[in-house]
């Protein structure tokens, strides 16, 4: 099936030399194989399916060993029919278990995201709290290596853009292994988008990256080089570019921080901020596709940008709920008041 070929991976990025060179080294394959296992081992509600990945041991590896050790019973190969086992896995998280669904890559999930989107990411809202998805979606996103349009969109930005979802993305060795145990830990559902590119990739990891205990916070990003002069966004494998780039410019006079976010969803806006109040500059790096508005426009702006959008939440059903989820007129009168520098009496504001 298509990933079989695709383990070719790039060269590693040299990023490590703030590290002890005494320092374990452990590549992502191998961080997230260990934390898969360890889960699964620590709590038995925690099992694995996905298309391969029992029999073949996963389509990149992720899952060696996990079947001659846990079973089928909890390593389960899959039709390939990504409707019905993310749907399956749902139910199974309705039902108090912890299933892991592997994507042999995020494009895939297109087919899977009604269950997704509707019925994982939503049922705890519309069940007052009641219900909780503990699920785990997780495999390859974005751009590998000459597969095509078809199979290299980075769905970030799609899977952050919807409330009841954690979105993670992880870039180290660290990263796959604490935010992977702690999306399985977590009682909602949680998007976790890993790089085919990167799997293959060495870091360095410390001996409480490597205790079984160790589980890194969602929502928290890492600032992974310190800078003064602007800062630089990124996850994933644009971490390894933004940190190539910092020590280019750091050669021209150039002092970037770089931010590893980590977590998508939610977005450590705190960290990001602070560090934009120190250097005043953000360049932000991701995948995805772009819309252009305030870089081309920027200059000639009297007045910051204002967003009017719908409330971070599902749809409500009560219709007085609903009129204060989505945008109204006096929304964006405000707003645009707020922008031509008119006062906006608190009362109306309100």
């Amino acid at each position: 099936m298509l990933g079989h070929s695709l383990l070719k991976i790039r060269p590693a990025i040299s990023v490590l030399r703030s590290y002890s060179s005494a320092a374990k080294q452990m590549t992502v394959r191998e961080a997230l194989n260990s934390a898969l296992d360890e889960e699964m081992s620590a709590d038995p509600k925690v099992f694995l399916m996905g298309e391969e990945v029992g029999e073949y041991q996963g389509a990149y590896k992720i899952s060696k060993g996990l079947l001659e050790k846990y079973g089928p019973d909890r390593v389960l190969d899959t039709p390939i029919t990504e409707a019905g086992f993310a749907g399956i896995g749902v139910g199974a998280a309705y039902y108090g278990l912890k299933p892991v669904v592997e994507f042999m890559t995020f494009n895939f999930s297109m087919q899977a995201i009604d269950h997704i989107i509707n019925s994982a990411a939503k049922s705890n809202y519309m069940s007052a709290g009641q219900m909780s998805v503990p699920i785990v979606f997780r495999g390859p996103n974005g751009a590998a290596a000459g597969v095509g349009a078809q199979h290299s969109q980075c769905y970030a930005s799609w899977y952050a853009s919807c409330p009841g979802l954690k979105v993670l993305s992880p870039y180290s060795s660290e990263d796959a292994r604490g935010l992977l145990k702690a999306a399985i830990r977590d009682p909602d559902p949680v998007v976790f988008l890993e790089n085919e590119l990167l799997y293959g990739e060495s870091f360095p990891v410390s001996d409480e990256v490597l205790d079984s205990s160790f589980c890194l916070p969602i929502g928290k990003a890492k600032i992974e080089r310190k800078g003064k002069d602007v800062t630089i966004t990124a996850f994933s494998k644009m971490v390894g570019y933004a940190l190539q780039a910092a020590e280019i410019l750091e050669k021209e006079g150039i002092d970037a921080e770089v931010i590893n976010l980590r977590s998508i969803r939610p977005l450590d806006r705190s960290t990001i901020n602070a560090s934009v109040r120190k250097t005043n500059r953000l360049i932000t790096v991701e995948e995805g596709f772009p819309q252009h508005v305030v870089e081309e426009s920027f200059a000639y702006l009297d007045a910051p940008v204002e967003r009017i959008a719908g409330a971070d939440v599902p749809m409500p059903y009560a219709a007085n709920l609903e009129r204060m989820a989505v945008p109204q007129v006096e929304d964006i009168v405000r707003a645009a008041k707020r922008a031509c520098y008119r006062v906006v009496p608190l009362a109306a504001a309100a």
